[in-house]
């Protein structure tokens, strides 16, 4: 009776390189968590302990009063509502209008076509900070009576909507014509043979396959936009019409400022841009290289 013996799988040696890149990738995910992990933490203390020992001590008591009275003291639910209505229209239209464009500049061949690309895309070149005054200006002067509460574009939702669009739409735009050449040319080829309008072919036959390009950018818009502060700030005077990201002025009195309350305020407005990332992470980790590996 034979016997017969498996051969033993010899362990690959770690190289040195590895162990470099793994302590590396370690030390560099501590980096960028530190901060947060810092803010949970100041959040979770009374200001009067810490006043007293110092952020570097051990806590002697943890709670979540902080949020608690951030929450209460800010009005979150109002200003989660103005940011809702700032950024699901600028999302939705962005999405439209830069889909149009990406259509026109992939699937037709015109000379005007490509500039016209380009065009967008260095929309998102420009400096913000190089239009504040001119833009400021160009808002005080449009009257809009019985459209927006301040009857102008200035401190209005709308002027907050108008100014994401303009600036987002380069990159959209970018991202869904490098998308849309990927396309089988034969799908529009085919259906112009049948006697489709051109409207048809981007509503029902393009678009429905640009749907994983489109989920991935409207992921990325709705992080963008929801963590605006610049605009917010310029476009915005009256305190009732800021989005969410301005609110935390409410948590600041006007001699004192509890850190900690301001910390537990900060935790609490990410928490929607953290909702959105984890529900829809396959495509904003795709929508991270879409337009690199399309075209």
């Amino acid at each position: 009776m034979s016997t017969t013996t498996l051969p033993v799988k010899q362990r690959t040696p770690v190289r040195p390189a590895r162990i470099l890149l793994h302590t590396f990738l370690v030390v560099t995910s501590l980096a960028w968590l530190a901060p947060l992990l810092w803010a949970l933490f100041a959040a979770l203390r009374p200001y009067a302990e810490t006043s007293e020992k110092g952020y570097v001590s051990w806590p002697d008591k943890l709670s979540l009063d902080n949020f608690t009275n951030a929450f209460e003291q800010s009005d979150m639910v109002h200003y989660f509502g103005n940011t809702l209505l700032i950024a699901v229209p600028a999302v939705l239209v962005t999405l439209f209008l830069s889909s149009c464009v990406a259509f026109y500049v992939s699937r037709f061949d015109f000379r005007v076509n490509l500039f016209l690309l380009l065009v967008f895309t260095a929309g998102n070149l420009l400096p913000q900070q190089v239009i504040i005054t001119p833009l400021y200006r160009l808002y005080l002067l449009i009257d809009l009576p019985g459209i927006t509460v301040s009857g102008k574009l200035y401190d209005s939702a709308l002027g907050l909507v108008l100014i994401h669009v303009a600036f987002q739409s380069g990159f959209c735009a970018f991202v869904l014509s490098n998308y849309m050449r990927s396309l089988p040319h034969e799908l529009t080829e085919a259906a112009l043979v049948d006697g489709a309008s051109v409207w048809r072919l981007y509503w029902q036959i393009v678009l429905p396959l640009c749907k994983p390009a489109m989920a991935a950018l409207a992921t990325l818009l709705s992080i963008w936009i929801y963590n605006d502060f610049f605009w917010a700030i310029v476009l915005i005077s009256t305190g009732e019409n800021m989005p969410i990201t301005s609110a935390l002025n409410n948590l600041s009195g006007q001699y004192f400022t509890d850190p900690n309350l301001v910390a537990a305020g900060a935790l609490l407005t990410a928490i929607p841009t953290l909702i959105v990332y984890f529900a829809l992470q396959r495509q904003f980790v795709s929508g991270l290289t879409l337009g690199a590996n399309k075209g």
